[in-house]
């Protein structure tokens, strides 16, 4: 047996299916034997009273059938039992057990018997009181001084406190402030009434003050009892724990002095009789009863502690002096004298697993044997110590980060795309202008190895994209079993997205019930928001993206929006957005570069991502590892910047749209006030066109709304476009530094944060934020830069010019050579190569013999590049 385990030195398990709580358990002499032995008297909620008194051979034996006194089923259910001198005429010890209309009161008696059956067992019932409230608990004692005999006083369920003089009923009282009944004792010392109120306050009430106190026949006052002589219940002393509390206990092992104890949530408190704390102890752990008792050291209390850990904790005041495993989790303890041994624990769960128990060990019985004696090996320990540490080195270079288990995963979740677009489009309640908002099926397959339990899916893409249904939940999968689904993508709002992927995320739960998750990404096909179009003569917006290989038609690589009937496309493509704009695409056949014009720069983003990931793909089935994209052009900040003042610009709209709107509503619920104190008076007065004010008050308020509400709209298209935009920005620096893997995650990073934004946080903050931290650390010039210190604290700045300068310094350093790294060593980053060919691409070295049906624009090859370079 472990050393903290509690030894077991009797139990049983009480019926089957019932049910058990804090007052169920009672120790006593209830017989009267005069022995000093205890008896345990359990009542359950289903109206069982057994009185045991244990008696085993050898300690861990089972219950006896002599063991058991008693066992009556009474009608009602048990809420409490406790023992007493509750009849008068005799200082006898009786049993009252609480029902929860009703309270008893018997007397238990044993017989002798004559025969090997034993003594025989029988309770009397010596007087009973039906009560006309609900009760919850209750608690007994001298009450008002009185000797040789114990009252009784019950708490009703909507905090009535009836008293009982054993067999009459004395009087009864409403608690003030009552929402909730929670613990009752009585202080013998005060000779007050304690409790914790619903207001998680400990509150203690004088049995004189209750007793001279109004009656409390009905609960509400009626006028002539408020202008009755009686005094109202008035509290002793209040004190606030702040949590609230389980059970409530008083004690007086020494004459002069009584503690009150108070066992919370997350605290168990010791206070003096006029509610002053004389000390409490912090819990680490959810507890679930408690008992204090006698310590053999002076002037200390000992508790014992039992919580839903199945531990039992005893402390010494607030010190631990001893914590034991039990084998059940507690709801009440007790400390008992059975069969001559003292200190006995007896703890009752809520099933109904009554236990005695004691602290201790067993002596250890075991003895090492002898070592004998050898020569010791220094080589061949040395060798085998250094086969060791390579084991071990070898495992930590190979060890995975997550155990061997996930590589064999136990629920896999696919999603297929279609190839084609709905024939029938399932779109619905689009804000899209256009004709016909095409959807696309995508099809998701769920495969279980194990058992799944309440697998749950939810498909998320990007705004302004949307699913017909978003969230599945399943039936309990079994091992090798699948589930699939079908929904459609399609276009909800009207503004393009910036990102045509989505995800797949399955949570469930293994039999162990370890909570997992698996997930899977997906592609949107471009289809989706676009279609073919006659390509643009002109255009606002330009760019050209450099390439290592010679151009390739766009029936290759465009096969699902170029015509194979129509070779002149072949070299030139249009695609109109859903949302009414158009972007074109245009492939040089001699100077390996394309060019991407519109006339909105964020929808150059979709296309250019498109033209890069088909090229790669096209490349890549050709074996050809060496294919590469550039752009030597120039960044176009000032493009980019006037989207940031739009989308800002909204911001500061939505900051006075709700200023407006909480002056309105201060205004009108002014104006409410008004009204409801003129139509309250008894004596009528004019309105004073309070009415007319009131309803003008109400449709500025409407129009504020409906305005905050367009603007929010306008904010989101616009966070929209900006995201768009600034992943362009990510790419085209990506491809102008030819930075790594690494470095465009730091850009990504930095320039997009936020998934959305919020009142609280808003993406220029945090960009010009983390463009700070970056200028400070990886992209400084001297370590002055690297001293300055960051705000910690992001707020919305009064304009964009801060955020416009640091992104135009941040362009500045890449261009001058600056690295990013996450390393906020400046001395490390890599200057040495400076790239070059920043400069904006003039209009007219695009002009070449390919032209566009209807236009004059055409390309450079490389050679009338070097040609006009060279000329002076």
């Amino acid at each position: 047996m472990s050393l903290f385990k509690a030894r077991d030195w009797w139990s049983t398990i009480l019926g089957e299916k019932e049910e058990f709580d804090q007052g169920c358990l009672c120790v006593a002499d209830v017989d009267n034997s005069g022995s000093g032995q205890d008896k345990i008297i359990v009542g359950s909620y289903m109206g069982y009273l057994r009185i045991f008194n244990p008696h085993p051979v050898k300690p861990g034996d089972g219950v006896q059938p002599e063991d058991l006194l008693l066992e009556v089923q009474l009608r009602e259910p048990i809420l409490q039992v406790e023992v007493g001198k509750f009849v008068s005429g005799t200082e006898g010890l009786h049993l009252a057990v609480l029902h929860c209309r009703k309270l008893c009161v018997y007397s238990v008696s044993g017989t002798l018997g004559n025969v090997e059956h034993g003594n025989q067992y029988q309770i009397k019932l010596m007087y009973e009181h039906n009560l006309q409230r609900t009760a919850c608990n209750m608690t007994y004692g001298p009450f008002g001084g009185v000797k040789g005999r114990d009252l009784i006083c019950i708490q009703s369920m909507d905090g009535m406190l009836m008293l009982f003089e054993q067999e009459s009923y004395a009087f009864g009282r409403f608690l003030p402030g009552f929402l909730l009944p929670g613990p009752l004792t009585y202080s013998s010392r005060t000779d007050s009434f304690i409790t914790v109120s619903s207001c998680q306050q400990v509150e203690s009430y004088k049995y004189q003050v209750l007793a001279f106190a109004t009656d409390a026949d009905e609960r509400q006052e009626t006028e002539q009892q408020k202008l009755s002589s009686g005094k109202r219940v008035a509290v002793d002393w209040v004190l606030n724990i702040g949590e609230q509390a389980l059970d409530i206990c008083v004690v007086s092992f020494n004459q002069a002095v009584s503690s009150v104890f108070v066992l919370g949530e997350r605290n168990f408190f010791c206070l003096k009789d006029n509610g002053q704390i004389r000390f409490m102890k912090k819990l680490d752990y959810s507890p679930s009863c408690f008992i204090p008792y006698c310590s053999v050291k002076e002037g200390t209390i000992n508790t014992l502690v039992g919580n839903h850990s199945k531990m039992l904790n005893v402390y010494q005041d607030v010190t631990l002096k001893w914590a034991t495993q039990l084998p059940h989790i507690p709801v009440s303890v007790k400390v008992a004298n059975l069969q001559d041994l003292k200190g006995v624990i007896v703890t009752l769960s809520d099933n109904g697993h009554l236990q005695c128990s004691y602290l201790g060990t067993d002596p250890s019985l075991f003895q090492a044997p002898r070592v004998d004696s050898r020569e010791i090996n220094y080589e061949e320990f040395d060798a085998e110590m250094k086969e060791l540490q390579k084991i071990i080195k070898e495992a930590t270079k190979t060890q995975d980060i997550l155990p061997k288990s996930e590589k064999h995963r136990d629920l896999i979740v696919t999603a297929e795309v279609s190839p084609n677009l709905d024939a029938e489009s399932q779109a619905t309640d689009s804000e899209v202008k256009a004709e016909a908002v095409p959807s696309v099926t995508v099809k998701i397959t769920i495969q279980s190895r194990v058992t799944a339990q309440k697998p749950n899916l939810a498909v998320c893409v990007q705004p302004p994209l949307a699913v017909t249904c978003d969230q599945f939940v399943f039936d309990d999968l079994e091992p090798d079993s699948s589930e699939t689904v079908v929904l459609s993508v399609f276009l909800k709002g009207n503004c393009s997205p910036s990102e045509l992927e989505g995800n797949c995320m399955v949570s469930y739960h293994i039999p162990t019930g370890i909570p997992k998750v698996a997930q899977c990404n997906f592609t949107l096909p471009l289809r989706l928001i676009c279609f073919p179009a006659q390509p643009s003569k002109a255009a606002n917006h330009k760019l050209t993206i450099d390439t290592n290989k010679p151009p390739i038609s766009f029936l290759t690589i465009f096969p699902d929006f170029v015509d194979p009937s129509e070779d002149e496309q072949a070299n030139v493509l249009g695609f109109q957005f859903l949302t009414g704009s158009k972007t074109t695409l245009l492939a040089s056949k001699t100077s390996q570069r394309y060019r991407i014009q519109s006339d909105q720069l964020e929808d150059l983003w979709l296309i250019t991502k498109e033209l890069t990931l088909r090229l790669e793909e096209h490349f890549k089935k050709q074996s050809c590892k060496d294919f590469a994209c550039t752009f030597s052009g120039s960044i176009p900040l000032q493009e980019y910047f006037e989207l940031i003042d739009q989308h800002f610009e909204l911001r500061l709209n939505a900051e006075k749209f709700q200023e407006l709107l909480s002056e309105r509503a201060v205004q009108f619920r002014a104006i409410e006030r008004r009204l409801l104190t003129r139509f309250k008076d008894k004596t009528p007065a004019p309105l004073q066109h309070l009415d007319t004010l009131l309803e003008g008050t109400f449709r500025e308020v409407i129009a504020l709304a409906d305005a905050a509400e367009e603007n929010q709209a306008n904010m989101f298209q616009a966070f929209t476009k900006l995201k768009s935009a600034t992943h362009l920005m990510i790419m085209l620096i990506s491809l102008w530094q030819k930075l790594s893997a690494d470095q465009v995650a730091i850009l990504e990073a930095t320039f997009l944060p936020l998934a959305e934004d919020t009142p609280e946080l808003g993406w220029e903050e945090t960009v010009d934020a983390a463009v700070s931290y970056l200028l400070r650390t990886c992209l400084s010039k001297s370590s002055k830069e690297q001293a300055l210190t960051l705000s910690s604290q992001l707020c919305m700045p009064k304009d964009t010019s801060r955020l416009k300068k640091n992104i135009t310094l941040f362009c500045d350093r890449l261009a001058k050579g600056g690295r990013l790294s996450l390393s906020t060593d400046s001395a490390t980053q890599q200057a040495t190569v400076t790239p070059g060919g920043c400069a904006t691409i003039p209009e007219s070295d695009l002009e070449e013999r390919t032209v566009i049906p209807g236009s004059t624009a055409t390309f450079p090859s490389h050679g009338q590049i070097a040609k006009q370079k060279s000329k002076p």
